[in-house]
């Protein structure tokens, strides 16, 4: 699992690269915990300016790994799936996402708190936690209707309907989409690099002051939803749901 996420730097660029082919990029305790440890790293390293978040040109994450999800799901907002969020949330450095191909459940939800999102056209992006017996979380019961409105939100949320890469940079979720996979990964390297030649204290007071309106109610709301989703997870609706899931697999 020590290679299921590559980091490289290059001209004070960290890219953390989602590499668990396989498994479609899911995310396992373990590759949370090297997120959250790699961006706290370079949220403190002087010598980096940003961080680019990716998959491949084919899939961007296919979500948690419902198996090891079950067999250790998290009990406490200190477990490696709310690390990863408190250090997304928290990352003073600016963080540009490349997606192509599925982004699913957190694979969605990570992008609402990046900076900049370059996404392939024909992307596939989805939350199905009620579909699974679980509710949203990282602030998307709280950001998506206000970025959508309610009914829309509800559409994705409550429904768990997939859309499009197209759609997300209609609907303000992505930065721009491109014609392919490789595309909105060049595009993101080549944004993300563009941090090397601004002045890095002017880039972190803009993006501090830009998330400071209601950020604290943000806080709040990402904690509720983690309470709660961690009660769901012990649900028979959820259980169910998720062997089930497993069980299709």
């Amino acid at each position: 699992m020590t290679d299921a996420i590559l980091l490289q730097r290059e001209r004070g660029l960290l890219t953390l690269q989602l590499n668990r082919p396989d498994k479609k990029n899911a995310l396992t305790r373990a590759m949370y915990t090297q997120l959250a440890e790699a961006l706290e790293r370079a949220d403190a390293d002087a010598t980096l300016n940003a961080v680019l978040i990716q998959g491949s040109h084919e899939c961007f994450t296919a979500g948690n790994d419902i198996g090891d999800f079950l067999d250790q799901p998290p009990s406490d907002l200190d477990s490696p799936p709310f690390h990863f969020m408190q250090s997304l949330f928290n990352c003073r450095k600016p963080v540009v996402a490349a997606v192509a191909g599925p982004a699913i459940g957190i694979g969605t939800t990570l992008l609402l708190h990046c900076d900049l999102v370059y996404i392939s056209r024909d992307a596939r992006l989805r939350m199905p936690f009620v579909n699974l017996g679980l509710c949203p979380e990282f602030g998307s019961s709280l950001i998506l209707p206000r970025l959508l409105g309610h009914a829309k939100a509800a559409q994705l949320l409550l429904l768990g309907e997939a859309f499009s890469g197209e759609q997300a940079a209609a609907w303000g979720i992505a930065t721009e989409a491109l014609s392919s996979g490789d595309a909105a990964l060049a595009k993101a390297r080549e944004v993300a690099l563009r941090f090397e030649h601004l002045a890095l204290g002017a880039v972190q007071v803009t993006k501090q002051l830009m998330k400071s309106v209601d950020r604290e109610q943000l806080r709040q709301v990402i904690e509720e939803e983690g309470a709660l989703f961690t009660q769901r997870l012990r649900s028979p609706e959820a259980i169910a749901a998720l062997s089930g899931f497993i069980t299709r697999r």
